[in-house]
């Protein structure tokens, strides 16, 4: 037996697993040496069009984009040398607004608002938690016959900057780029157009796949009716450190820097396995179980027909409870029907159809200590008390010759398999 950290929560997890198993996780290249001046130079020298310098006007508004609570990025890292930058071009506090790019997720508390960006930058700055359903967006266009309705403290700026972490992303391919204003800053209307069960249901809409997806497709073509004047995307480790910066117009930093992450990301084995263990790359990643649907779907990846996947996901915020990804998985009473892509289009729906389509493929047990039995159960979902338990006796139901994965950093790592 061989122990294995898995990412769960704020401190991990450990598991004994036998030693036969294949355990992946991403490259995990060293942190740059000096972080904050990598984020300046790629301000000051962009992969691609205009410096900063050239971009932002002594009476220029400016709007800086950052990702919510829900996403590992290293805000306290980028925003502080980025806002210094702005100050040194003549754009202080005074004219410069932060904008929180939620999508549907939920607005953050005060505190955690501090916790994400810094006391000193709460203090100095103003700072715009997004709400999709607030009624007070604009629209910027059309993308396939849907209005695209986006937050107008962005749309109005004289000069917005995106920032966002680049991984890879469930259904739309690569995450940050355009994300961070179309699903981030976009009415609920526009987002439940992005991700409507048809674009879900498309095999192009998968990891790593960003032309010809129909989501990524999608949010590209939003971002463009309101470009931003510079992107800033960054690639990190599993210590949140900055591996490398990507800078310009979108889409040219935003694909470089997908390249650049899907060289560590992507493994590839040999088969499919009877059990894979996986998590949601603990904390903020696996914040509910809403998020740690993605920590399924890369399992779905590796997982034979009819195996097991083992998970393990803090769900510090529970489902969260109250909110439609708690009431769709309620009012379905079997799994089969989680999986249909026919049907309207509503909030969280994509995420309860992305669950049905892995239990389609396999069982799903979850380790957890933010939801009791009954909840694990109501999301059908198998409950378990210990991860090297659980693996024991998924090992021991699917015979002598199983064979195990284990993914410590869930969805940060893609594996591909050849059947």
């Amino acid at each position: 037996m061989k122990e294995v950290r898995l990412a769960y929560g704020r401190v991990g997890l450990r598991a004994r697993v036998p030693d036969a198993a294949t355990v992946i996780t991403p490259t995990d290249l060293p942190g740059l040496a000096d972080q904050r001046g990598a984020v300046l130079d790629a301000l000051r020298a962009p992969r691609a069009g205009p410096p900063l310098a050239d971009l932002v006007g002594r009476r220029h508004r400016v709007a800086v984009v950052f990702p919510d609570l829900t996403r590992p990025m290293p805000n306290r890292t980028v925003l502080p040398p980025l806002l210094a930058e702005l100050e040194r071009l003549g754009a202080g506090p005074d004219r410069v607004e932060l904008l929180c790019a939620t999508g549907t997720h939920r607005q953050a508390t005060a505190e955690e608002m501090a916790e994400l960006v810094g006391d000193e930058i709460v203090a100095r700055y103003a700072v715009h938690d997004h709400r999709g359903d607030d009624g007070a967006h604009v629209e910027v266009g059309v993308v396939d016959g849907t209005p695209v309705l986006i937050d107008p403290r962005y749309v109005d700026a004289d000069v917005r900057i995106l920032t966002g972490f680049v991984e890879p992303h469930f259904f739309a391919g690569f995450s940050g780029g355009p994300k961070g204003m179309c699903p981030g800053l976009a009415a609920t209307e526009t987002i439940l157009e992005a991700h409507s069960p048809a674009r879900i249901a498309d095999g192009r809409a998968t990891w790593l796949v960003t032309d010809g997806n129909p989501v990524h497709d999608f949010v590209r073509a939003a971002a463009a009716l309101a470009p931003p004047a510079l992107s800033v995307d960054v690639a990190i480790n599993n210590r949140r450190q900055l591996t490398a910066v990507f800078a310009g117009p979108l889409p040219d930093g935003h694909r470089a820097a997908c390249a650049f992450v899907e060289e560590t990301a992507v493994s590839r084995v040999d088969g499919r396995f009877d059990v894979v263990l996986t998590t949601n790359a603990g904390h903020p990643l696996d914040r509910n179980l809403y998020q740690a649907v993605k920590g399924m779907a890369a399992a779905e990846r590796v997982v034979a027909d009819g195996g097991t996947i083992v998970v393990a996901a803090a769900c510090a915020d529970g489902l969260p409870a109250g909110g439609p990804f708690a009431r769709l998985l309620a009012a379905a009473p079997h799994r089969d029907l989680l999986a249909g892509a026919e049907g309207r289009s509503e909030t969280d729906r994509w995420q309860v159809q992305v669950l049905g389509r892995v239990l389609q493929r396999a069982d799903v047990w979850l380790h957890t200590d933010g939801l009791d039995d009954d909840e694990v159960r109501a999301a059908h979902l198998r409950p378990v008390a210990d991860v090297t338990e659980a693996v024991a006796d998924a090992l021991a139901g699917a015979g002598p010759d199983a064979r195990l994965c284990v993914l410590p950093e869930g969805p940060l790592s893609v594996v591909t398999a050849a059947d």
